[in-house]
């Protein structure tokens, strides 16, 4: 598979800035996206996801402004059919039972990801 950053397979982990998690607290709720889209990913192509675990399991770490634009990625992700996960907060530490705070993609095609995600910045 080519390795360029359109053609190859990556995931993206998408994080609320507006939240002012701490920075463990938003290591663990990226790491619980993350895993959460990896099954989703695994249910929808085992090979793709083989693929990717081959060639390094390449990532990206986003950030989005507040609840609003992290539902609208989640929804477009949704609509398109690639495998996503929304992680809602169970309200043990720092923020209230529900609060949604970090979307997983893929792993998946990096194109079809960059087509939602290309304008949005590294965390």
């Amino acid at each position: 598979m080519d390795d360029s950053a359109e053609d190859g397979i990556k995931q993206a982990i998408i994080i609320r800035t507006d939240l002012e998690m701490g920075r463990g607290k938003m290591v663990a709720q990226g790491s619980h996206a993350s895993l959460m889209s990896f099954f989703e990913a695994e249910k929808a192509d085992k090979s793709l996801v083989s693929a990717w675990i081959m060639g390094g399991e390449k990532k990206i770490v986003l950030k989005v402004a507040d609840e609003e634009a992290l539902l609208k990625l989640y929804k477009a992700f949704q609509y398109k059919g690639i495998p996503c996960a929304l992680v809602s907060d169970a309200g043990l530490t720092e923020l209230q039972p529900g609060t949604k705070t970090a979307l997983g993609v893929g792993p998946w095609h990096a194109a079809e990801i960059n087509q939602f995600t290309g304008k949005l910045k590294l965390l």
